[in-house]
């Protein structure tokens, strides 16, 4: 019953804004039923030689949208995700564009065709952007809207670059500021396409990272686009009610077989990380399996794993496994789609530790977390509010030990 992971979040512990320096924020660190604290720019002492951490890379674009009618009436249109499409083309495509988006005030916006014009600061002919929107029709949890704007060379991510606000959570209850452009991007971002920030990586600073490379932790890189639904609640009061919202993974053979070479533990910075590392296991499994032509036959169901695959492959032979289906298909990379759920129950195969901060109360995330270290939970929860740690985005985080 998702009532089972619920407990009491105070407003006042939702950190509205971020600490000046990004890894003095507080650390809980939970191991074999222990709970101790640090500060993250000492985590380098906590991190065995030899180990691999795994990075989210994506990058937050500017995906809130202000526009305003003759009559007055303001419209803001939210992009979720691009239809049709995965987020790096959709990124780079000129002229036009069509997204999934919410859209605020839209029975003001009945027909018709907004626009924005917005000063380009080039010295270029055209010194301004014209950006339209027309409205579509209904897609589930949101509306197709076709965008088309000049300069028609421009890439959309530029366009949303210049047009767009940077999209933070609705639990901050403020509009973002100039701090967050910034802020809510981690140092390491560099593939734009999340409309949420993979948050556990933000409190990671080059410094930091130095560090864990002077201690010789190995790092390594995947890229899953955060989408909106990460902070979809889950309202169903069982999970076989919720449904899990689909997101884009990018994964290079060259980061498949690093973690094929991995010695020693494997740690995923933030949920999205370990989504994609057990979502690359169950494809693999789903390679052996055979027969897979195709991204969008290896991309994974919410039930798929649970209903149809065998849960006894060794982690090797499914990574082995997939590598040899990417090599047969001459490919380097892997672009296709998660909706991945891993709830109470669930065994993990890939990791065995997790950085990562306070989720809501009855969230996906928190039941991910209940799914690594079981009923402790509760336990790690309630000290970090007994201890006055900062929760959710711009919070303080957590590092997790656990067994496969």
């Amino acid at each position: 019953m998702i009532q089972d992971y619920t407990y009491l979040l105070p407003e006042e512990r939702v950190a509205q804004y971020p600490l000046e320096d990004r890894d003095a924020s507080k650390l809980l660190v939970y191991e074999e039923g222990r709970i101790t604290e640090t500060l993250y720019k000492d985590m380098a002492g906590l991190i065995p030689s030899g180990a691999l951490m795994v990075f989210n890379d994506t990058r937050v674009i500017e995906a809130r949208l202000l526009f305003q009618k003759e009559t007055g009436a303001r419209i803001e249109i939210f992009c979720l995700e691009p239809l049709d499409m995965e987020p790096s083309r959709a990124m780079n495509q000129e002229g036009k564009a069509t997204w999934k988006c919410l859209v605020g005030g839209a029975g003001k916006w009945k027909a018709g065709r907004l626009h924005k014009e917005l000063p380009l600061h080039s010295s270029g002919e055209d010194p301004v952007i014209h950006l339209y929107a027309e409205k579509g029709g209904e897609v589930p949890d949101g509306y197709r809207i076709h965008f088309s704007w000049t300069p028609e060379d421009m890439p959309f991510v530029s366009v949303l670059h210049h047009a767009g606000l940077i999209p933070l959570p609705p639990y901050m209850h403020r509009s973002a500021g100039a701090g967050d452009v910034e802020r809510y991007q981690t140092v390491y971002a560099r593939f734009d396409g999340s409309v949420a920030a993979p948050t556990a990586g933000l409190h990671f600073t080059p410094s930091l990272l130095e560090r864990l490379n002077r201690a010789e932790v190995q790092t390594g890189f995947v890229t899953l686009h955060v989408g909106a639904g990460t902070f979809k609640p889950v309202k169903a009061e069982r999970m076989s009610g919720h449904v899990m919202h689909a997101e884009w993974i990018d994964v290079t053979d060259t980061f498949i077989e690093q973690l094929l070479d991995a010695e020693g533990p494997v740690i995923a910075v933030g949920t999205t990380a370990l989504r994609t590392l057990e979502s690359l296991y169950w494809m693999g499994v789903k390679a052996l399996q055979g027969p897979v032509t195709g991204e969008k036959e290896i991309s994974l169901g919410q039930w798929e794993i649970y209903e149809h695959l065998p849960q006894d492959t060794d982690w090797r032979e499914a990574l082995k496994g997939l590598l040899n289906w990417m090599k047969q298909r001459g490919m380097d990379r892997l672009v296709t789609q998660t909706q991945l759920l891993i709830a109470p129950g669930y065994r993990v195969r890939m990791v065995d530790g997790i950085i990562t901060n306070f989720h809501q109360p009855g969230s996906t995330l928190l039941l991910l977390v209940a799914a690594l270290v079981g009923e402790d939970w509760k336990s790690i929860y309630q000290y970090a509010l007994e201890h006055h740690f900062r929760f959710l985005s711009y919070g303080d985080g957590s590092l997790l030990w656990f067994r496969r």
